[in-house]
């Protein structure tokens, strides 16, 4: 049988309207089992901060089609709603999530955890609210209180959902007031990037923002600010890393090779042009790697279905 999948358009974001992989008439070559999809589906979110990124994808595609046996499709997409509609009617087999479309994925299409692209050296990703270093009167996030404090944008993982989780989750506060002037902050801003939260709080626009510490030292040196000039006074949790996610109901052994052929990718070239660390790898992830993040979100009411 020959797999069906039509019209599918990517620009900005992918749209699927077609049926999903067929079942293969004899072996791969992981052994016997009529059970495999003959095709496997990608979807691979794009790379703002290396468009090229994608180029170097085929390399990935290629190594999983030799390992597997099956052929391998890849799709750049750029909306992970339209890749969870996708998966969740089968037209797509693995996407990259975050922990959001990840719930989404999980609660649409059963979506399993497969692999997290992994440093041996795990670097720490997490917000760091911030002030002058001279403001004596803020030295706690509990100091925030009665502030100007500004976000980054309502879509943004590390500039607005993980910093008004630590403030919900640690001072108990409303979810649903916390970005209302007058409730707990005096006033809010929405600056619409890190480098402007950053550059406010050093010109004194804010008194305290939130912004991403992965971002903090080039900040400092894009921007010529001495280093002293800023103080960190909290942060939220670690916020974990971008993982790739499979249909649930593809046969066990097949999602078990798969596993197994992402981890025995080890092309050096692939991992420093895509992550930028030629000694990232990737590793087997854990159902639970999301869970406190999960409660965070669901802790602010962004679990929420629309």
């Amino acid at each position: 049988m020959k797999t069906l999948l039509k019209g599918i358009l990517f620009s900005g974001l992918i749209l699927f309207v077609a049926a999903c992989s067929s079942v293969v008439d004899g072996t791969s070559e992981q052994g016997e089992n009529n059970e495999w999809p003959k095709e496997l589906s990608i979807v691979q979110m794009p790379n703002e901060d290396n468009p090229n990124a994608a180029s170097m994808h085929s390399q990935l595609r290629e190594h999983l089609a030799e390992e597997l046996g099956v052929e391998v499709i890849e799709y750049e997409g750029g909306n992970y709603a339209v890749g969870i509609e996708a998966m969740a009617s089968e037209n797509i087999d693995i996407m990259l999530v975050t922990p959001m479309s990840y719930y989404q994925a999980l609660t649409k299409a059963n979506a399993e955890l497969l692999v997290t692209p992994q440093s041996g050296e795990k670097m720490e990703y997490y917000t760091a609210f911030i002030t002058q270093a001279d403001n004596d009167e803020i030295n706690s996030i509990e100091d925030l209180e009665g502030t100007n404090f500004a976000f980054v944008n309502a879509s943004s993982s590390s500039g607005y959902l993980y910093p008004k989780g630590t403030l919900v989750q640690e001072l108990g506060l409303d979810p649903d007031l916390v970005e209302q002037s007058g409730y707990f902050f005096n006033n809010v801003v929405f600056s619409q990037s890190h480098q402007n939260s950053f550059t406010g709080v050093a010109m004194g626009d804010f008194e305290a923002a939130a912004v991403s510490a992965g971002q903090y030292e080039m900040m400092l040196e894009a921007l010529n600010i001495d280093e002293n000039e800023i103080k960190v006074i909290g942060r939220t949790q670690d916020i974990p890393d971008p993982s790739y996610a499979i249909r649930g109901d593809l046969p066990e052994d097949f999602k078990a090779a798969v596993v197994e052929a992402f981890v025995s990718f080890d092309d050096v070239e692939y991992f420093e042009a895509i992550h930028g660390d030629a000694e990232v790898r990737f590793k087997a992830t854990d159902q639970d790697y999301y869970a406190e993040t999960i409660e965070m979100l669901d802790s602010i009411n962004a679990l929420e279905e629309e």
